[in-house]
């Protein structure tokens, strides 16, 4: 019951970063931000990594896409903080869950992701 609560806590938390950065929470996500990385997901440039942080599928991007990303992770670590400290857990455990359970579900056909101990993937 734990888990499930932990999972819940981690999926809720994760499925507001849009909103939070938008309200000007803790998640710092421009809008800006968001639709360069969005951009770069769709050109297979960055790509969702099993930490539930970005990542750079190519060493090609531009220093406004590295940029982008940087600040995403930052707001995102933040966030996988917070769900860590609430629930007794790690923040790696609370990336990995937010990876598990909200972002990898999400994502597109022909986006990259990272899973654990593995190269790049294409869904």
């Amino acid at each position: 019951m734990q888990r499930r609560h932990f999972i819940g806590a981690c999926a809720a938390l994760v499925a507001g970063l849009s909103l939070a950065g938008m309200a000007g929470g803790a998640f710092a996500q421009t809008a800006a931000d968001k639709a360069k990385v969005d951009a770069a997901k769709a050109a297979g440039t960055v790509g969702e990594q099993a930490d539930g942080l970005l990542g750079l599928v190519t060493g090609d991007a531009d220093a406004a896409t590295k940029q982008a990303v940087a600040e995403i992770n930052t707001g995102r670590q933040g966030v996988y903080r917070e769900a860590a400290n609430k629930n007794g857990v790690s923040v790696d455990a609370a990336g990995g869950s937010a990876f598990e359970t909200v972002i990898k579900p999400k994502l597109k056909a022909g986006e990259f992701y990272k899973p654990a101990g593995s190269g790049w993937v294409r869904k």
